[in-house]
């Protein structure tokens, strides 16, 4: 199974992007569709997490980013709005599926200028 992310770039303090990231590969049952980041210097931690109908966040970005997923499309997004310079990482989507396996994408770079 492989993670294919996208939709990382530039942008302002107070800007928008959207994260989207497509799952390839033998995969029958998803269990969890999430976003990590890693800021410079930083841990890696969970932004955003879809397990089941339950959704998760960091507190850092509750109510201001929102994760959503197409199961039929192995596909899961990450609405980024207000953005701060403090957001500004390296972003990874992560899917759990068929109860075993885990996959990881490439990282796509978020970079938010102030």
């Amino acid at each position: 199974v492989q993670l294919q992310a996208s939709g990382g770039g530039l942008v302002q303090a107070g800007g928008s992007l959207r994260l989207s990231c497509v799952a390839s590969g033998t995969i029958s049952t998803i269990n969890a569709m999430g976003w990590y980041r890693r800021a410079p210097g930083k841990e890696r931690e969970l932004v955003a997490g879809s397990s089941g109908g339950s959704t998760n966040y960091a507190d850092s970005v509750k109510g201001r980013f929102t994760i959503s997923r197409d199961n039929a499309k192995k596909t899961v997004y990450l609405q980024m709005s207000s953005l701060k310079p403090e957001d500004t990482a390296v972003y990874y989507c992560n899917v759990r599926y068929n109860g075993w396996g885990n996959a990881w994408g490439q990282g796509t770079l978020v970079t938010v200028s102030s």
